[in-house]
């Protein structure tokens, strides 16, 4: 069995999820020596026992020194790492330009894997010699399965993600109250949570999305079957992101057949497209800056100024307007797309490129 030092969180967060599933999708294929980076949160699997028994095999390194690395984070923070052996990289971005540090951590490592052609294009540009293969990421379909839609008196819009500017939550409700000024049988709910807001920051999210008695924010929930379970109760995901590194919570909702509203730019256009989702166009791009995790100007995103949010009310008040029709109304394009991207396709992809076979 082919032997790998894997280095990813083990938690409930963006990282940590696909960590989490590759392992756990990888566990039965090869011989794993876990290197988790910061406290392990396996709360969300059933592999507990693996994980640790891994986690074990990483602490006596014994016959692993010349085995592969693959490690998943952030694409300036690679550049330690195990052993003699080759030395790939997962990292997921937002930004269509780096700075010098992130040149620097990406040129260290022998082969960079990235999960849609958007961001490999990126790379290209600033890593000359790089080495890609691009490895989608994967939905558990066990788990985001589709289901009976809600027939209640209700239309139900959902976006799931950290508070971010990055997400478009400072325009979504904007744009929801403009599509809907008066109707009192439509709801947004908002499961967003972000670990690494201060709490004055996260009270005024909620704070502001609260003002409207149609909006409901949800706690963030501990697993993926809970997640599922909230967005069985939806009908519609809203996502005017201005930049994603995947957004595994789009793919989701279209694995249980939910109709999805998105920006039609970044690494989500890998698995987007005019058959399975409402695309919001995007002409221009803006610098990209919040007050958290983008206060260094270096790269930019998605501009939804003017003509975006308008299109996506448009597309809001259109999908409303058919749920009055049929509030069964499926996703069936989204359905077939979601089950191109398995967990297991992207270990097998991830094999092909570190093993060659």
């Amino acid at each position: 069995m082919d032997k790998l030092n894997l280095i990813a969180p083990i938690n409930t967060l963006g990282y940590g999820v696909v960590g989490l599933n590759i392992f756990q999708h990888a566990v039965s294929h090869l011989n794993i020596a876990l290197f988790p980076i910061g406290n392990v949160d396996s709360s969300n699997s059933n592999n507990t026992s693996l994980i640790q028994t891994s986690i074990n095999i990483a602490n006596q390194f014994e016959n692993f020194v010349d085995a592969p690395s693959l490690k998943i984070w952030h694409e300036f923070a690679l550049a330690d790492r195990i052993g003699h052996g080759p030395t790939f990289a997962f990292p997921f971005f937002e930004i269509n330009k780096f700075d010098q540090r992130r040149i620097n951590h990406l040129s260290s490592v022998d082969n960079i894997i990235i999960a849609s052609k958007w961001a490999e294009e990126i790379i290209h540009k600033h890593v000359l010699s790089a080495t890609t293969h691009i490895v989608p990421l994967g939905v558990d379909s066990s788990i985001f399965t589709h289901g009976p839609h809600p027939v209640t008196d209700k239309c139900i819009f959902f976006n799931c993600g950290k508070w971010e500017k990055r997400k478009g939550h400072d325009v979504l409700l904007h744009m929801f109250q403009r599509a809907f000024p008066h109707e009192q049988n439509v709801e947004l709910w908002m499961m967003c949570s972000n670990p690494f807001l201060p709490p004055k920051a996260h009270q005024e999210w909620t704070r502001y999305y609260s003002s409207d008695s149609r909006v409901r924010v949800l706690k963030r929930v501990q697993t993926q079957q809970d997640v599922a379970q909230t967005i069985a109760s939806t009908n519609c995901g809203i996502f005017p992101s201005r930049a994603e590194g995947w957004n595994l919570e789009l793919l989701e909702m279209m694995s249980m057949g939910k109709h999805v509203i998105a920006t039609n730019y970044s690494a989500h256009t890998e698995f987007c497209n005019n058959n399975n989702c409402d695309l919001i166009d995007i002409t221009d791009l803006e610098q990209a800056e919040d007050d958290m995790f983008f206060k260094v100007p270096t790269g930019e995103w998605a501009s939804l100024d003017g003509a975006p949010i308008e299109q996506g009310i448009e597309y809001m008040k259109d999908f409303y307007q058919r749920w009055q029709s049929d509030p069964s109304i499926s996703n069936e394009e989204g359905i077939k797309t979601a089950q191109k991207f398995s967990w297991h396709s992207t270990v097998q992809q991830l094999k092909e490129a570190i093993y060659g076979n």
